[in-house]
C-alpha cells in the first residue's frame, strides 16, 4: 500500500489526523525529525482516537535516513509550488507521497531533488495560500487508493 511521508511536522492534532486516515486505508506512515511535538501529547493523541496502535508508523531520524529507506521509490512531493495537478500522476501502490511542515512546506533543497511531475499541487484560488495538511493528505491518498480500486477496501 502506499506510504505517507510528513516531513518535520508541527502540529500534533495533524499528525493525529493523519494516523487516523492510515489506520483507516492501510497506508504507512513515516515521520520525519524533528517533529514539532511529542508523540504522547494529548492533543495527538486526541486528534488519532487511539489508531496509533493501528497504523503502522516509523519514524525517520532525518530526510536523509528516509530518502535511503525509498530510494528505489517515486516518491510525490504535495506543494503549491508543484506545476502539476495531483490527479496527472499514475499512482502505483508503492509509491510515497511526501508532506511538508503546516507552516512552511517542503524546504527547496527537497523539492530539487525531485523532477517536476513528481511535484503536485491541488487545485484552489489563486488567493489561496494552502490546505490543512490532514485535508491534503486525505484527499491525496484517497486519489491515489482510487486509482488502485481501492484494493482491499470495503
Amino acid at each position: 500500500m502506499f506510504e505517507i511521508a510528513l516531513y518535520e511536522p508541527e502540529i500534533p492534532p495533524n499528525t493525529g489526523n493523519i494516523m487516523r486516515l492510515c489506520a483507516n486505508t492501510g497506508c504507512r506512515l513515516h515521520l520525519i525529525h524533528p517533529l514539532g511535538f511529542d508523540l504522547d501529547e494529548k492533543k495527538l493523541r486526541r486528534a488519532g482516537m487511539d489508531y496509533r496502535d493501528m497504523a503502522t508508523v516509523t519514524e525517520h531520524e532525518n530526510f536523509t535516513s528516509f530518502m535511503q529507506t525509498f530510494e528505489d521509490r517515486t516518491i510525490y512531493a504535495l506543494t503549491t509550488k508543484g506545476s502539476h495537478n495531483y490527479t496527472s500522476a499514475k499512482f502505483k501502490p508503492d509509491d510515497v507521497l511526501l508532506f511538508g511542515p503546516e507552516t512552511r512546506g517542503l524546504p527547496d533543497d527537497v523539492l530539487e531533488s525531485l523532477v517536476a511531475e513528481q511535484k503536485l499541487r491541488l487545485p484552489m484560488l489563486a488567493e489561496s495560500r494552502s490546505l490543512n495538511l490532514s485535508n491534503t493528505v486525505a484527499v491525496v491518498s484517497y486519489e491515489a487508493l482510487r486509482q488502485q480500486r481501492f484494493l482491499g477496501m470495503s
